[in-house]
């Protein structure tokens, strides 16, 4: 396992670079990016096939920067000048543990005052220029793709803040223990929590912006699904707890041809230190399960990756709005249902059964997209096909 992104880069060319860079966070980066990208390119087409029409801004163009803008920007700026200049000067100390230094109170006094100046006199200076003796409110064109990254911005924040919030309904315990180190760890991440969260913050931008949620939520739709996929690699690729029970038995004969991580893996290297001590392994992260368990990140990612592309295969033919959104409601309710039977997770008493959390909510997600299908083809637009 590579818990950090230079563990992989190392292993791969033969170096020894030490980067700041967790696996888990990398790809779950990268999963919001391909998924705004996505977004933004749907969010286009249905503009340009007037499925959304353009919305308009006021922006008042001349007018000098005010006092509240400038401390704002002073502060800000001073924020990160304090840890930009501090990762240089405490390198080993922000390579070992990101999460541990951005909390803490190292960094660069100097080096934040003196970029906190500098930004601040560009911005005073440069809204000086282009001050009008009455500045002029005008109204701006918002075309939809414009939306994409404010709802990237938005689903990150929303979706880690619900992501945490379910994690500690599960691990109780594990957050009143340490609620500091559970806040900043990347691992301990419920993405059902993450999903519900930033879908209803979504669709309140939306409506905001006069966004019909319908065909938000089906641009939307071929994105999330892959997007879980790759934040999936990044669960097996680190070794963040996310992986199945023991799995013992020997690899059936007509799967052969596969690697055989693929079928039973004991995670080595994973980033939780799970497990038992790898004889002779020196550094931070040196253990490996006991016993081999169902790889399930990587099922996971297996068929979101199918999903996305039934999806994405999808969503030009079907002409009803918010049908492609209960589509994949219905996929991924089934999909994460039937990974639940190989996948460690907690359980809890739920009507006199023993279910996950993400039993009952995919359960719930499924009964969901079953019930929207039918609302909307019984309710289709007229223009629809």
């Amino acid at each position: 396992m590579y818990p950090k992104l230079s563990d992989l880069i190392n292993d791969l060319f033969g170096t020894d670079i030490n980067l700041p860079i967790q696996s888990y966070g990398f790809f779950l980066a990268l999963a919001f990016i391909t998924g705004a990208f996505l977004i933004y390119r749907e969010l286009d087409r249905k503009e340009r096939e007037g499925f959304i029409s353009t919305t308009t801004k006021k922006v008042t163009k001349g007018k000098p920067a005010g006092y509240a803008e400038l401390i704002l920007n002073f502060i800000v700026s001073f924020i990160l000048g304090f840890k930009i200049v501090g990762f240089f000067l405490e390198y080993s100390m922000f390579v070992d543990n990101p999460q541990e230094f951005l909390a803490s109170t190292q960094g660069s006094w100097m080096g934040g005052l003196i970029i906190a100046i500098a930004y601040t006199t560009y911005l005073y200076y440069s809204k000086d220029k282009k001050k009008l003796a009455k500045p002029v409110t005008e109204k701006v064109v918002v075309h939809a793709k414009e939306h994409a990254f404010p709802i990237l911005f938005l689903a990150v924040i929303a979706g880690i803040l619900g992501a945490k919030v379910f994690h500690w309904f599960e691990n109780w315990d594990e957050f009143t223990s340490d609620p500091l180190g559970s806040l900043l760890s990347f691992s301990g991440l419920t993405f059902y929590g993450g999903l519900i969260v930033a879908f209803f913050s979504i669709l309140y931008y939306g409506e905001r912006h006069k966004i019909g949620w319908r065909y938000l939520t089906d641009a939307a739709a071929p994105s999330l699904i892959l997007a879980y996929g790759i934040g999936r690699i990044g669960c097996q690729v680190s070794g963040d707890g996310d992986w199945g029970i023991i799995n013992t038995s020997p690899k059936p004969g007509w799967l052969s041809f596969l690697p055989d991580w693929m079928w039973a893996f004991d995670f080595p290297h994973n980033v939780i230190n799970e497990g038992i001590l790898i004889p002779g392994c020196v550094g931070d992260h040196c253990f490996r399960l006991a016993e081999t368990v169902y790889p399930t990140a990587f099922y996971e990612t297996t068929m979101a990756v199918i999903i996305f592309a039934i999806l994405w295969s999808l969503r030009k033919k079907i002409k009803v709005p918010g049908v492609l959104f209960a589509i994949y409601l219905m996929f991924n309710g089934v999909e994460r249902f039937l990974i639940e039977k190989i996948r460690v997770n907690n359980v809890f008493d739920f009507l006199g059964m023993q279910v996950t959390q993400a039993e009952v909510i995919s359960s719930c997600m499924f009964i969901a997209g079953i019930g929207f299908l039918i609302y909307f083809l019984k309710n289709k637009p007229k223009t629809a096909v």
